[in-house]
């Protein structure tokens, strides 16, 4: 593999895969069996680490000075002096002089600015306290350290763990106009392909790479050095393609196998005319055979509902939540009407503290609210699935965390052996007996949805279940969701699968405001006003005015007492409004293709004006669809 200078590569794999031994190989922090790493002379690396690590009782401002090396201590004392001086203490002047004349000496000032500036553009407190920290705040010091430095090399582990959409959003403008080399391991699709330039995957022990225009002759494909474009989706159709060709080659080598298996075994009279370079030939397949590597088996996802709930899952009205803190009072929630019906996908997005799982305990009932009215439907059975992994004890063996004092768990009525029950989430049975610290964040992620799957319940809640997860296991997991036919409540700032899963959106509008809109993340771009910013301010509501579409959330307000039904006319066009939707979205989609081909402009030019024009059309139908329909959704 090469990293050339500017390059931004997305390194994707399975969990265990290696992607994080790379990294590390890479920024020379792991040893290597075999090979050779070669870095230019003087090449700055910064590593971002998937867990950061900072010593103990360090404040953010030392946190990120550390960055910068030897002047870092000098940096550090420096700041602190200032403090002192500034509370009164004089005696500390001629410190702060010396500390003077050093920075003076090493560049230090604007070593300085620069560390100020980076705590300033992630929203940090330079005297805060590390170890006091959000998972997310912690996250940015992690960023913050690296990038103050400068380095011609960025090497990222899942950067967007912890972070809120707000956190993803400037990252991803931060990187793109990067002007070093990135390599960056996520599972976030979309920030996939809104910073990478090219994809590599970790895949059995080989990273393969490949171009978006060089179409592989079959069974040439190992003989190419191509790549995979930046782009996600030409990377799964290249991916695809391969994966076809590999069992392809497969299949036939083990069917000529088969057949010089039975050659070798004929009798004695047949081996009298045995042919040597034929021998060789079925030895040569048994070693290929032997040193095939399988493609790892897929997450076997079972999920049972259990029970149904009642219809109404639960009502609250004009609702509102507020904490007395050391700074004053805190609305965290503010006079908030909504209503929950079984079969429901809600997903809850909003800055970091806005109060996201304050909200969602309210909904639950696990919460009394300070004024309002909250009412709960019968027969709710909640499974909950915590992004911080307190459920999981790090001494407990695997088999006993998924079922305690017994070796079977029951699941849609039949009993299952727990060995067998792991396996079909990944874990070999020799793991079965393993703690749960010698797993990896992926592998506990899957081991808490294995726990949370093995418990029948008709309301999942799920606070960041995509963390650590490999991009197969979501697909699989946002196809298991969008099956289920219970409940289910998503707190995630991972815009595809809040696309892929949910029904509707409660999103935090600032000052303790929520608003509930159809749809998913792209959903509620769209009913937000044209040109808004998809980004939540510091009180973390949106920083752009409210939306002027009426959206799910404000119906019940809109709705006047004696409101008249829908005619039959408009309940048939309401009915029919989805399915045009799709229609539309499914042709701009076609016709979207068509303009990604580059082979698409060497046509005619009026075909190309007569297609952009059709495509402005259809952005238009969908708008004057999804108006209509709230509108009709609003009126019935």
């Amino acid at each position: 593999m090469q990293i050339d200078a500017g390059e931004r590569i997305g390194l994707i794999g399975r969990n265990g895969s290696g992607k994080s031994s790379l990294l590390k190989a890479l920024a020379g922090l792991g040893s290597l069996d075999d090979g050779e790493v070669w870095r230019e002379p003087g090449l700055s690396i910064a590593y971002v680490p998937q867990e950061p690590e900072f010593a103990t009782h360090d404040t953010v401002f030392e946190a990120v000075a550390a960055g910068l090396g030897d002047v870092a201590r000098v940096l550090a004392e420096y700041h602190e002096v200032t403090h002192t001086v500034g509370a009164g203490d004089t005696a500390t002047m001629d410190r702060m002089q010396d500390l003077q004349a050093q920075l003076e000496a090493n560049d230090g000032w604007r070593l300085n600015s620069r560390i100020e500036q980076a705590i300033s553009r992630l929203a940090l407190d330079g005297d805060a306290r590390v170890d006091a920290l959000s998972g997310g705040g912690k996250k940015r010091v992690a960023l913050a350290r690296a990038l103050v430095a400068e380095p011609e090399l960025l090497l990222l582990d899942e950067p967007t763990n912890h972070l809120d959409v707000d956190g993803i959003l400037w990252l991803e403008d931060l990187l793109r106009g990067y002007q070093g080399a990135i390599m960056v391991i996520t599972h976030d699709r979309v920030f996939l392909d809104a910073v990478a330039t090219r994809i590599i995957e970790l895949d059995r022990g080989k990273l393969v790479s490949f171009s978006s225009d060089i179409t592989p002759a079959r069974g040439h494909e190992s003989s190419l050095n191509l790549r995979f474009p930046g782009r996600f989706v030409e990377y799964q159709q290249r991916k695809e393609f391969m994966l076809n060709e590999e069992a392809l080659a497969n299949a036939r080598a083990d069917k000529m196998l088969a057949q010089e298996e039975i050659w070798i075994r004929k009798g004695v009279e047949a081996r009298r005319t045995r042919s040597v370079g034929r021998v060789q030939r079925l030895e040569a397949l048994r070693a290929a055979r032997a040193a095939r590597r399988e493609q790892l088996g897929k997450v076997d996802f079972q999920l049972v509902r259990g029970d149904a709930s009642g219809k109404l899952v639960a009502e609250l009205e004009n609702v509102s939540k507020r904490f007395v803190t050391a700074a004053g009072e805190k609305i965290v929630v503010r006079d908030f009407s909504c209503r929950i019906l079984r079969g429901d996908k809600v997903g809850l997005i909003g800055a970091n503290g806005t109060g996201k799982t304050t909200l969602l305990r309210l909904i639950l009932g696990q919460l009394s609210a300070d004024s309002g009215e909250l009412r709960l439907g019968s027969k709710i059975e909640v499974a909950y699935f915590d992004q911080f992994r307190t459920q999981l004890d790090p001494e407990a063996p695997l088999r006993e965390v998924i079922s305690p004092g017994s070796d079977y768990v029951e699941i849609g009525g039949a009993k299952k052996h727990v060995i067998g029950y792991l396996e079909d989430f990944l874990f070999a049975p020799e793991r079965a007996r393993s703690p749960v610290k010698s797993l990896s964040g992926g592998e506990r992620n899957r081991l808490l949805l294995a726990r949370l799957f093995a418990r029948p319940a008709n309301v999942l809640v799920l606070d960041e279940p995509t963390n650590d997860l490999d991009i197969e296991t979501l697909e699989l997991l946002e196809a298991l969701l969008q099956d289920y036919s219970g409940t289910v409540f998503l707190v995630s700032h991972d815009r595809a699968f809040l696309d892929n899963v949910v029904t509707q959106t409660i999103a935090s509008e600032g000052d303790g405001r929520w608003k509930e809109y159809v749809g998913g993340y792209s959903d509620w771009l769209r009913q937000r006003p044209a040109g808004g910013a998809a980004r939540f301010d510091a009180t973390g509501g949106v920083d752009a005015k409210p939306a002027s579409r009426v959206g799910a959330g404000d119906t019940a307000k809109a709705k006047p007492a004696g409101r008249k039904k829908l005619s039959f006319k408009e309940q048939r066009e309401l009915e029919q409004l989805p399915d045009r939707i799709a229609a539309l979205e499914a042709e701009q989609a076609v016709l979207q293709n068509r303009m990604a081909d580059p082979a698409f402009y060497q046509g005619p030019p009026d075909a190309v004006r007569e297609l952009q024009t059709r495509l402005a059309a259809i952005d238009a139908e969908i708008d004057a669809a999804m108006i209509r329909w709230e509108a009709l959704e609003a009126k019935g």
